[in-house]
């Protein structure tokens, strides 16, 4: 991709990136969405790492530091409500392990003209996604596409774009994962459009932080809101 370092088209956005123990990955991942928008809003879920210390001295980031270790949900939910009060137009969710490539921020920019939502849809391309989170998120999808009425194609990407409307009016419960498959579930209801950017799936053997049955059971508790 040849995107120019334009800061996301000109528009008003910055990117939300909740950290837990990313002490080796972090810093890349905020260098490279750098080029894109103006600040990153990173929010350390409790790292015992010294991850926070590694993008202290990068003046465009605004760190948040929680205590202890709440959940994803809860780090979102930190990021999203620091986002509203800098009165940004639009929030972008980058996750710190660099599964995601910054590099296609522009793309998510581009579709929030058409949409309200936009989430990056990695299952186009399977070739190294592993068999266990493959099966789970085609389940996850299809299952949150009948509740929804909208097609999800991958309701399990963290790799997304919000306009600010959709966060000032749904909000979460939920602390874990389950949170951003909860933001699709409210935000259908309200009517907000929900549309997909294709992105490459990128897996280098990490430790995913997402626990079987946590997933699980936070999953099905969705599914009956």
């Amino acid at each position: 991709m040849n995107n120019s370092k334009d800061k996301s088209l000109n528009v008003p956005a910055c990117v939300v990136i909740p950290f837990f123990n990313e002490s080796g990955s972090i810093r890349n991942v905020v260098e490279k969405t750098l080029k894109h928008v103006n600040s990153v809003i990173a929010v350390n879920d409790g790292s015992t790492d010294g991850s926070e210390k590694t993008i202290e001295d990068i003046p465009e980031v605004i760190l948040v530091n929680h205590k202890e270790n709440f959940g994803k949900g809860m780090a979102l939910k930190t990021g999203f409500g620091k986002a509203i009060n800098l009165n940004y137009n639009y929030v972008i969710t980058i996750d710190a392990d660099g599964q995601h490539d910054p590099e296609y921020i522009p793309y998510f920019i581009n579709a929030l003209n058409n949409f309200d939502i936009v989430i990056g849809n990695r299952l186009n391309d399977l070739s190294s996604m592993p068999f266990q989170r493959r099966l789970s998120n085609k389940i996850t999808s299809f299952l949150l596409s009948r509740k929804t009425d909208q097609e999800i194609k991958d309701s399990q990407c963290g790799f997304r774009a919000y306009r600010i409307e959709v966060l000032k009016n749904v909000q979460t419960n939920f602390h874990g994962f389950e949170a951003e498959s909860e933001i699709i579930v409210k935000a259908a209801r309200k009517r907000f459009k929900i549309g997909f950017v294709n992105i490459p799936t990128i897996y280098a053997g990490e430790k995913s932080k997402m626990t079987p049955f946590a997933a699980i059971s936070g999953f099905i508790k969705v599914l009956f809101l």
